[in-house]
């Protein structure tokens, strides 16, 4: 059986970030993810966590300003003092809300430095974060994210994500698969995840192109749940879209799969 859990950074927005974790449990979901609360105060986000009675499935590090379209500091080398000390912040707070997954954005390639030098950045810093988390049993995850939305982020595909996990080593660093994300960059969605599904911690989903919810766009999502269902992996999915409508309407057809798979 698919399990599903609901991002509540990028879904109900119709509500203060606080007031959205009760809204997911009332519409019926067990578990969220959210990225980086920037401006939130973290105890009041555990106690709202805990009053809805939820699990975290993961939380981002702080990757800046996501709002001003920021994508990461692990390469930026004015930017290692704010990562470094998010650290022991994020998991600190993955701890207390017993989340197990912790999502890195790796940055924006920056045109006055080269390129190698800035992924031999970005490889130091997972290091040290899988190293860091690696004793709290969380695994830190990796996500490709596409160009059309994201500008010159520095992983745009699987293969080269994998191969910065291979760099890296570390056996608690995993990749984070969004279905949306690389259907605009790579294709092959189900064929990606037959071939990987061992490598992939985290999963998320939206239609394409407009990223709006299954059943808006060009996505066979019934196929590629289908494709999930028998492959090797076994986590939760995050739902992370733009909703055309409400929140709430806009989860019809999550409502009737759950109803299929009962």
């Amino acid at each position: 059986m698919l399990r599903f859990h609901l991002n509540i950074s990028i879904l109900l927005k119709e509500y203060p970030f606080l007031e959205r974790f009760e809204q997911a449990a009332r519409l019926g979901f067990d578990a969220v993810e959210f990225w980086w609360p920037r401006g939130e105060d973290l105890d009041q986000v555990v106690q709202r966590v805990h009053d809805a009675g939820l699990k975290v499935e993961l939380i981002n590090f702080d990757g800046g300003d996501l709002a001003r379209g920021e994508r990461g500091l692990l390469n930026h080398p004015e930017r290692q003092a704010e990562f470094h000390a998010n650290l022991p912040v994020a998991l600190e707070l993955a701890h207390k809300l017993g989340c197990r997954k912790l999502n890195a954005l790796v940055g924006h390639w920056l045109p006055a430095e080269s390129r190698e030098s800035q992924l031999a950045r970005v490889r130091e810093n997972l290091a040290l974060a899988a190293e860091q988390a690696r004793a709290a049993g969380i695994t830190v995850v990796v996500e490709s994210l596409n160009s059309w939305d994201n500008g010159p982020y520095i992983l745009t595909n699987t293969p080269d994500s994998l191969a910065l996990l291979d760099s890296v080593g570390a056996p608690n660093l995993a990749y984070q698969y969004d279905v949306y994300h690389m259907q605009r960059m790579e294709g092959n969605v189900c064929d990606t995840i037959r071939r990987y599904s061992e490598r992939i911690a985290h999963m998320q989903i939206a239609d394409s192109p407009d990223r709006h919810e299954p059943g808006t766009g060009e996505l066979n999502f019934p196929y590629i749940f289908a494709t999930i269902a028998q492959s090797a992996y076994t986590g939760s999915i995050g739902i992370e879209y733009n909703p055309s409508t409400t929140t709430e309407a806009s989860l019809a057809w999550w409502r009737e799969l759950i109803a299929q798979q009962s």
